[in-house]
């Protein structure tokens, strides 16, 4: 190997070393957005919080950067925010709680390395998160559990504790842990670094007990220091050996493997143990892993780039009409001026602009790594599902698109208008968020949704962004089904009795609308030949 070659394996291997990606994922309203607020303010990424409860004149949470999020306080779609923590360049993909936007974040779970779930500590596991939960584990992504909004009523920690493990079906393993005297919350203890962490409401200003406890702190500077009496030093003191007594010692490749959940505690809105969980990511977190095609497996420090394609967003600037898609580098290098290989058109291009992202603000890149997301200017050719390599006719696998289960059909109060409703609907559901069907039978333009949220996005979008005024109206469509055979003859033989119950998608693929449950298991009974798939994979060929 010659030393060019050689030092840019070693850049590579370094670089790789460097980057951390994970997703925020968790039930509504659990905290999620407010911790990766304060987790950009920590970075000093930014200066000041938003607001989740948008107001008049005030700013808005950084990561929500769509009308409708600003409108409703809620996170609707996946943001992507890079930055800098103690030398670590973090990838954090800050997914939408709501349930109606759950495709979206189980894409998103494809593209990420572990994942950060967030639990109220007074309700628990809810039952958002524990959807979340099991197509992580079918992943096989490591989780690192926080525990939020300790300064108020919380459950008992050992029962939540347990709830934990029997939910995840794994160990627990608690990082820091709250210690309490008189039902007031004192402080965070971390286990590992043997550091607590003194509580207060004052966002801005923390206190870190940076020596051992036990070791360099004498019960009267300790006491003298923090206002505390001798009896409630002894009362932490004794807190802390039962902490470190009766739970299991954190190690780094249980927590890689999926055998045990690292638990951290602390108060979003305080801003109050946001810090452990940076460092520990910076830490402990895994790093840009391997990805499973269906010729092999790709490793992150190959030298030739790869990269698949997760999500699709449009009209993120509404001056440009653009659209950006999220590629997720697996392996190799990007370096402006690239030349990549599109395995489902069989095409090569040039990148010369691809961009890393602060929710809708862009940087451009100079290079990029594994593990890093980068966006990537679309006019129409990309494909959620599309992967990108330096030529190898692979494709990266187990990207999914699932059967909607509301469905509309959309109507213009303008039909002049059909072809721009045709083109917003088409640039909207490239996103994945919502499928659009056109019946063998007539022109209309069906919708189908995970939940009826996302009709009212599609509505105020389709309005700032397209200038379309539109109503829906109720059809008769239980669920979907798409239709395959391997016998063609049957395909069509099913199609041509069933036409009126049968549309395509917007990749053209056969779907067949099924008026209630018992139509379906029918249907499916009398056609052996006719394979009925709820979930469809995307395809980069």
């Amino acid at each position: 190997m010659n030393n060019a070659l050689y030092n840019d394996q070693n850049i590579l291997s370094e670089e790789i070393k460097r980057r951390c990606t994970f997703a925020i994922i968790s039930h509504p309203d659990a905290g999620k957005t407010t911790i990766t607020e304060k987790m950009l303010y920590l970075s000093k990424t930014i200066r000041s919080f938003g607001k989740i409860k948008p107001k008049k004149n005030t700013a808005y949470t950084q990561s929500d950067w769509m009308e409708i999020e600003k409108k409703r306080g809620i996170s609707v779609t996946t943001s992507v925010i890079r930055f800098l923590y103690r030398d670590r360049l973090i990838n954090l993909l800050d997914t939408p709680g709501h349930a109606d936007f759950s495709e979206d974040t189980y894409r998103i779970l494809t593209a990420v390395d572990c994942c950060l779930m967030v639990i109220d500590a007074a309700k628990g596991i809810e039952e958002r998160t524990r959807k979340l939960i099991q197509v992580a584990k079918i992943q096989k992504i490591p989780i690192i559990t926080f525990i939020n909004k300790i300064d108020r009523n919380y459950k008992d920690l050992n029962i939540l504790l347990n709830e934990i493990e029997l939910e995840l079906n794994m160990l627990s393993s608690p990082i820091n842990y709250p210690i309490e005297y008189n039902n007031n919350l004192l402080g965070l203890y971390n286990v590992i670094d043997k550091k607590i962490l003194l509580y207060s409401n004052n966002s801005k200003k923390k206190d870190i007990c940076n020596n051992d406890l036990f070791n360099n702190l004498n019960i009267k500077d300790f006491s003298s220091k923090n206002n505390f009496s001798n009896m409630t030093y002894l009362k932490i003191k004794n807190f802390v050996n039962v902490i470190k007594n009766n739970f299991i010692t954190f190690k780094r490749s249980d927590f890689l493997t999926c055998n045990i959940t690292p638990i951290l505690f602390g108060s979003a809105l305080d801003n109050f143990g946001i810090n452990f969980i940076l460092d520990f990511l910076v830490k402990y977190a895994p790093f840009p892993q391997s990805r499973l095609s269906n010729v092999r497996k790709v490793y992150p420090d190959e030298n030739k780039f790869s990269g698949f394609v997760f999500k699709i967003q449009a009209n993120m600037n509404l001056k440009h009409r653009d659209r950006i898609a999220f590629l997720r580098i697996v392996s190799g290098k990007y370096f402006k001026g690239i030349k990549i290989f599109q395995v489902r058109t069989q095409k090569k291009i040039i990148v010369t602009n691809a961009v890393s992202f602060l929710a809708n603000n862009r940087i451009l890149l100079d290079v990029a790594y594994p593990g890093d997301i980068i966006g990537i200017y679309n006019h129409g050719t990309v494909k959620i599902g599309d992967t990108f390599t330096a030529g190898e006719n692979l494709n990266f696998v187990g990207i999914p698109s699932f059967s909607s289960e509301i469905f509309k059909s959309v109507h213009l109060i303008n039909p002049m208008h059909q072809k721009r409703l045709l083109k917003g609907l088409f640039q909207i559901s490239e996103e994945g968020a919502i499928q659009v069907f056109t019946p063998l039978v007539n022109n209309n333009l069906i919708i189908g949704a995970i939940g009826p949220l996302q009709f009212d996005v599609v509505l105020e979008r389709l309005k700032l962004e397209y200038k379309l005024e539109l109503f829906y109206k109720e059809v008769n469509i239980f669920t979907t089904r798409w239709i395959s055979s391997k016998n063609i003859n049957s395909l069509n033989t099913f199609i041509l009795h069933n036409k009126h119950l049968i549309g395509l998608d917007r990749e053209k693929s056969l779907v067949y609308f099924a008026p209630n449950m018992i139509n379906l298991k029918v249907i499916i009974s009398k056609n052996k030949d006719i394979f009925f798939s709820k979930i469809k994979e995307y395809q980069s060929y």
